[in-house]
């Protein structure tokens, strides 16, 4: 098992993907954190709670999350390009027992989520923090508690990659998969929220549970506004990881149990 998995780290690394995935970190942690730090949540259209106040802190954090389709696309990725480029079948015939590649493939991709995370998380402090300090707007939350809160996203990351890890396993066209996974989450949960009776489903939908991490209300509550209809409530923190963790664990069952008998090419 060990050999697998140091065979998927050289795989990985041999590719752009790691490299892709750390500059997406830190551009998405460090350059989107401290765009927003720098403009200021109160000059935003529509306007936001400044970053003096704990909705405003936690409203930019919300927004953040909102980046997690990348990782989600990347495991995509990592899983369709076996099935594209038919290395699947040359990888299985070095390694029958299938269940060991794919088990060595979740630990690899599952690291590379957490580094991706962290990264995200560390670079999107240090703006956060800098740019405050630079303007001289004292945030609303205590330092303690936002890395606390960056932490929680930076973690999701990594259910997130597990998730587009057996969509990618359940669908195996890498065009399809990454459509599936980038228009859900880019797009397919907005519109969710959008429809009266079916916006009750959020709080229990992947997004739903990252909102609940950092108790992001602000889009929950503009389209709840907008529509007229009750404000939806998400759940506590705690319910929300656990779910996303459900999530996760049942994407990476998926990217386990389907390639054991399927044919390969």
């Amino acid at each position: 098992m060990r050999h697998l998995v140091k065979a998927e780290i050289r795989r990985l690394l041999a590719t752009r993907v790691w490299t892709g995935l750390l500059l997406a970190a830190t551009l998405l942690g460090g350059g989107l954190m401290g765009a927003m730090a720098l403009v200021g949540p109160e000059h935003f259209d529509p306007p936001m709670p400044g970053l003096d106040t704990e909705a405003g802190v936690r409203s930019i954090l919300g927004i953040l999350g909102y980046t997690a389709f990348v990782p989600a696309a990347a495991g995509t990725l990592a899983v369709t390009s076996e099935y594209r480029h038919g290395t699947a079948a040359v990888t299985f015939l070095f390694a029958p027992r299938r269940w060991q590649v794919l088990a060595a493939k979740l630990a690899t991709y599952g690291g590379a989520g957490l580094a991706f995370g962290l990264v995200l998380a560390g670079t999107a402090a240090a703006a956060l923090f800098g740019v405050a300090a630079a303007r001289g707007v004292p945030l609303g939350l205590p330092a303690g508690t936002v890395l606390g809160l960056l932490a929680r996203i930076g973690l999701a990351m990594v259910g997130y990659l597990l998730i587009g890890v057996g969509v990618g396993a359940l669908l195996r066209s890498q065009v399809t998969a990454l459509c599936a996974v980038i228009g859900y989450l880019y797009l397919g949960e907005p519109l969710l929220m959008m429809i009266p009776g079916v916006n009750t489903l959020y709080p229990v939908l992947p997004g739903g549970a990252m909102a609940a991490l950092t108790g992001f209300t602000y889009l929950a509550d503009a389209v709840s506004q907008e529509l007229g209809s009750t404000a939806v409530r998400l759940l506590p923190p705690a319910a929300g990881a656990l779910l996303l963790t459900g999530y996760a664990l049942a994407a990476a069952a998926i990217a386990v149990v389907l390639p054991m008998r399927r044919d390969v090419t």
